[in-house]
């Protein structure tokens, strides 16, 4: 097999000279590939080598280690929340893995051609004709289907169905409290137990002391005295202990629910912009609300009954053999056709709860939606659309239950009937046998007190099948968060970044959502304390720009550098703590006035909070409010007008004294009045710091020290305000468009005075 031609780029890794060293003589580097994470997905330089030689192929890692290739292997790439894997597999297991980022996602997929055309030449297949005709996906460069516009490996999806396997995931969770679930196992043993000596004392009262008593003989109150005694007991320590196992799993149950529900938020709060973007806020919402609700109903009753129902049923088997083995064999025929008819339901059950959790997330997301945005839905009278919209999702979550009651009611019942059936089954046998004088009267009574126990436990058994659907279904909608990685990892081994000065470096930076490129060769250098304004019209590229700059989103290529640090090597936690973000639409959260202003900072003294506010220009209006600083915000400040609200979010931006600052769009949704307060504050926020301000009112941004006009996600220019209309270029022309006036419909043309030139829509 012929060497692919290995990047300069490659030989320049920092890991080559590693990797080359587990390269022998007499081999050649077919194929090399950058991996830029380790196995906790943290970022890493890493490097993968195919070699080939007289002792065949292998792949090395510059860690030194290595996998002999074979026929029949196969690397296969899989993409989840915008991370992806490289397996090495065979038909037996998974090999191998290494993860990525998808800017490694074009050199991993020439080495999969690669190991393909060294699988084909092992086997003795033509190598495929190269085809200058052939489309090819933008974003991996694999080949597409015939007749197809989606790439296979882009726009792969996993439907992964619900399996009770799953429930035992919950061990990770379980595992701290095991010293009190082994506590709680032996006190359930206990009282299953104590249940069971009931049944067997009924023997000798039938037959040696009732029996004897029809016959004339007189009855001995000790003995009776005794076996009553007995019973009372058996009930009194079966009692006891059912209330402490009860008490114990059910702490323990609430304990590790609670568990799941803060692990389950932590990790949503780690996920990058891009996992919500695609997510609705009710059916997050519903995972971490009911879902462990049912978890935690489902650990606390219905397994600590599945447990006892197990136990009951081997220790009550292992009774009735022990007391008579043919009668005993009599119990148990319906026993198969009940475990045939689980299996039967079981996948019907599961594969329905989990789509009533889908269209109840779709019934909770209405309503997330509709009440916070309640104002708008009055504004423009909309209230019987969001009822309709309701109704629609309320009667799709009633269509979905009746089809799965449909199923549950036919399989109640049944299991009924062949519990009746297995008891007639008994009488019959036992009858038959006391005719023939095998068994005595005693031995059938106690027989049928440990089948009333057996099939109540049977019958408890099928029905907690339904419930542990339940609980599977809503198991797999958690782990769905907690398996989900952020495409926003960070880096195995940190640089230190406690001060910066601001110094921004954009190199080569491309950018892709999907298949589409949203930012392209991008270079830009920021000066410390320098004041940038991003303009271009709408779809431009500015606030994915910004996005990727506050590393909400990492670069495709290219990188950024802050004081001459790439950003993927710095914890994101830590960089974050140096940008100050103010938006068009400032969130408030409920609180009082101080805490929303201290958000970033939650230990800012009284004194720190005032100074900000009055840097904002915000100390005059929360003073006229009722308490002050003290004073609630309603949901989202929903008690404060929109330029009070940007006002606080800017003396929340003034106390944690950032270094880089980023204005999106600060005061395009208010007034003129208020547009002169805020700014005043800006002037102020914007003292010393580097700073990235967007804005479509051109005029906000004159004193910007460069203006960065971008078009279709690149820079077009780059200067200040009066060198770039002397220029008469992009910039020019949004601004005569905005000085002007001009409304126009996109794609409409209008003259300017000048008749080589005209002016464009203003984004």
């Amino acid at each position: 097999m012929q060497p692919l031609p290995i990047s300069d780029t490659l030989r320049q890794h920092p890991a080559w000279g590693s990797a080359q060293a587990h390269v022998q003589p007499d081999e050649n580097v077919v194929a090399a590939a950058s991996v830029d994470l380790d196995s906790q997905r943290r970022f890493q330089a890493g490097l993968l080598l195919m070699v080939q030689g007289p002792r065949g192929a292998r792949l090395v890692h510059q860690g030194g280690q290595q996998w002999p290739l074979r026929p029949g292997q196969r690397l296969q790439m899989h993409d989840q929340g915008g991370l992806g894997t490289l397996e090495l597999v065979d038909d037996q297991q998974r090999l191998a893995h290494w993860p990525f980022t998808l800017a490694e996602q074009l050199g991993l997929q020439r080495l999969c051609e690669a190991f393909e055309r060294l699988q084909d030449e092992w086997a003795g297949r033509p190598a495929p004709a190269a085809s200058d005709d052939a489309e090819h996906c933008p974003t991996c460069q694999a080949p597409l289907p015939p007749e197809s516009e989606e790439c296979p490996t882009c726009h792969r999806e996993l439907h992964t169905p619900p399996s009770t396997w799953v429930l035992l995931r919950l061990w990770r969770f379980a595992k701290p409290y095991q010293g009190q679930l082994l506590l709680g196992f032996l006190l359930m043993l206990g009282a299953t137990g104590a249940t069971l000596v009931a049944p067997y004392l009924t023997m000798p009262l039938m037959d040696d002391v009732l029996i004897p008593f029809q016959n004339g003989q007189p009855i001995d109150t000790g003995h009776v005295a005794l076996l009553l005694s007995g019973l009372f007991g058996a009930a009194l320590v079966s009692w006891a202990l059912g209330w402490a196992k009860t008490y114990i799993l059910a702490l323990i149950s609430e304990r590790i629910a609670a568990d799941l529900r803060t692990a389950t938020f932590d990790h949503l709060l780690g996920l990058s912009l891009e996992y919500f973007g695609n997510k609705r806020t009710g059916d997050l919402m519903a995972r971490i609300g009911s879902e462990t609700d049912r978890i935690s109903v489902f650990l606390s009753l219905h397994a600590l009954d599945f447990i006892t129902d197990v136990l009951m049923l081997a220790m009550t088997a292992v009774i009735l053999f022990s007391i008579h083995p043919g009668l005993a064999l009599a119990t148990l025929v319906p026993l198969p056709f009940i475990a045939w008819l689980i299996h039967l339901v079981r996948d019907r059950l599961r594969t329905g709860f989990e789509k009533i959790d889908r269209v109840w997330g779709e019934v909770t997301s209405v309503l997330a939606d509709t009440i916070p945005g309640i104002r708008v839905v009055k504004a423009f009278a909309q209230e019987k659309r969001e009822a309709n919209r309701f109704k629609e999702a309320n009667a799709n979550n009633l269509a979905v239950n009746d089809k799965l009651n449909k199923t549950w009611s036919l399989f109640g019942p049944t299991v009924g009937l062949m519990t009746e059936i297995g008891l007639l089954v008994v009488w019959v046998t036992g009858i038959w046998l006391i005719s023939h004088q095998s068994i005595t009267v005693g031995v059938l009574t106690a027989f049928l007190a440990y089948i009333g126990r057996f099939y109540g436990r049977l019958d408890s058994m099928s029905r907690i099948v339904s419930v542990t659907q339940k609980a599977a279904a809503g198991a797999k909608r958690i782990f769905d968060i907690l398996d989900h990685v952020s495409n926003v990892p960070d880096p195995a081994q940190p640089v230190p970044f406690d001060q910066a000065k601001g110094a921004l470096s954009l190199q080569g930076v491309h950018f892709r959502y999907g298949s589409r490129a949203v930012i392209k060769r991008l270079d830009l250098d920021i000066r410390p304390g320098e004041m940038i304004g991003l303009v271009g019209h709408s779809g431009s590229g500015k606030s994915t720009l910004v996005n990727l700059i506050c590393r909400f989103y990492d670069v495709t290529e290219g990188s950024i550098r802050i004081d001459g640090v790439d950003l993927r090597r710095i914890k994101v936690a830590d960089y974050r703590r140096h940008i100050g973000l103010v938006l068009q639409e400032p969130f408030l959260f409920f609180g009082t006035i101080a805490e929303n202003i201290a958000y970033g900072k939650p230990g800012a003294t009284r004194e720190e909070i005032v100074a900000a506010a009055r840097a904002a220009h915000a100390h005059e209006f929360i003073l006229r409010l009722p308490h002050g600083y003290d004073s609630l915000v309603g949901e989202r400040g929903q008690g404060l007008s929109g330029g009070e609200r940007q006002r606080i979010s800017i003396a929340r931006a003034l106390l944690i004294d950032p270094a880089l600052l980023i204005l999106d769009e600060a005061t395009s949704a208010v007034d003129t009045e208020t547009e002169k307060e805020i700014q005043k504050a800006l002037d102020n926020l914007v003292k010393g710091r580097t700073t990235i301000a967007i804005a479509h009112r051109l005029s906000t941004l004159r004193k910007a020290d460069r203006l960065v006009v971008m078009d279709r996600g690149e820079i077009v220019e780059v200067g200040p305000h009066d060198e770039l209309i002397e220029a008469q270029g992009h910039y020019w022309r949004l601004w005569e468009a905005q000085v002007r006036r001009v409304d126009q419909e996109e794609g409409e043309i209008v003259m300017t005075p000048n008749p080589n030139q005209h002016v464009e829509a203003a984004a």
